[in-house]
């Protein structure tokens, strides 16, 4: 029980967290650094972050079989993810970049039931359907007239960031009960990083770091610690004793999170179709994560207390 405390804890802490990196990524992009060089700096810098940490932790030898997820958690979880999330970001604004995470979890039992061949019920199939009409409602209409240059392209692109993350969730489970975190986490930063070299590096040496005043720097140093390398690893302790689907449900909290603190600095507004588009979402993502009624027989049997 103590250990899935700290897990829920650790969920708990990334939502806020990635909540807050909303607004303070788009503080930093496109003004003074391209999305596309801000990922090269966030991932080489995690990937530094990572490597020099585990010289102080034991960590396993991977299996060579091993390496081929390992290369997909890279793509999913690093390259694809990072890219359209950040790219999204500084077309869309903060609060609708937050809701359409929202639909990560639905994604999840999706490509749970696809990939892991998981039977869903009728209810679970009517959420999704309901998600996904209020996630095509936000990207086609839900506009900005604050920070949103191209909000269209940018809610599309948030949205494959979902799926792409949906499908890294999936995938590390695995190297989760097999290794320590450390042992593969460094991989996976290393692999993402030569992924997103050819797509930053124009970007990153355009930076006219002069003119980059130091708040901004505090804030790309926000990113790449706390945004990147602590919750990564705080995401990972908490699927240690967590199911992928119940790690997923806690991005539900971050449009809250983003908007309180978006709002909060003036840095976006509510309109109705957002209103209207998160309230969709939401009752997709109640109807996604109601758990079956157990039979008397079920409740009856002992239950695996790491299953949660």
């Amino acid at each position: 029980m103590r250990a899935r405390t700290y897990a829920l804890m650790a969920a708990w802490t990334v939502a806020i967290i990635y909540g807050v990196t909303f607004t303070i990524a788009k503080d930093v992009m496109p003004k003074y650094i391209d999305a596309f060089g801000f990922i090269f700096l966030r991932v080489g810098g995690s990937t530094l972050l990572f490597w020099l940490a585990a010289l102080f932790v034991k960590t396993e030898k991977i299996d060579k079989k091993d390496f081929p997820r390992i290369l997909a958690a890279a793509f999913f979880g690093v390259a694809l993810n990072m890219l359209t999330f950040f790219k999204g970001l500084s077309y869309t604004s903060p609060i609708m970049g937050a809701v359409l995470m929202v639909t990560t979890p639905m994604i999840v039992l999706v490509l749970s039931a696809i990939i892991m061949k998981e039977r869903m019920e009728n209810k679970k199939i009517i959420g999704i359907l309901l998600g996904l009409a209020g996630t095509v409602t936000l990207i086609l209409y839900g506009k900005s007239m604050v920070n949103a240059p191209n909000a269209t392209l940018g809610n599309l692109l948030v949205f494959v960031n979902a799926v792409s993350y949906g499908f890294y969730l999936i995938l590390v489970k695995k190297l989760m009960d097999k290794y320590n975190a450390f042992s593969f986490v460094k991989w996976i930063y290393l692999f993402g990083f030569l992924m997103v070299i050819p797509f930053g590096w124009v970007e990153f040496q355009a930076v006219d770091w002069a003119l980059v005043p130091m708040n901004i720097f505090w804030k790309i140093g926000f990113v790449v610690v706390v945004s990147t390398f602590l919750t990564y690893l705080l995401n990972l302790l908490s699927m240690r004793e967590l199911k992928p689907t119940t790690v997923a449900v806690f991005i539900y909290l971050q449009p809250f999170f983003a908007t309180v603190f978006a709002i909060g600095l003036g840095k976006d507004e509510l309109s109705w179709v957002k209103i209207g588009s998160a309230a969709l979402i939401f009752a997709g993502v109640y109807l996604v994560i109601q758990k079956k009624p157990k039979t008397i027989s079920e409740s009856m049997a002992v239950t695996d207390p790491s299953q949660h």
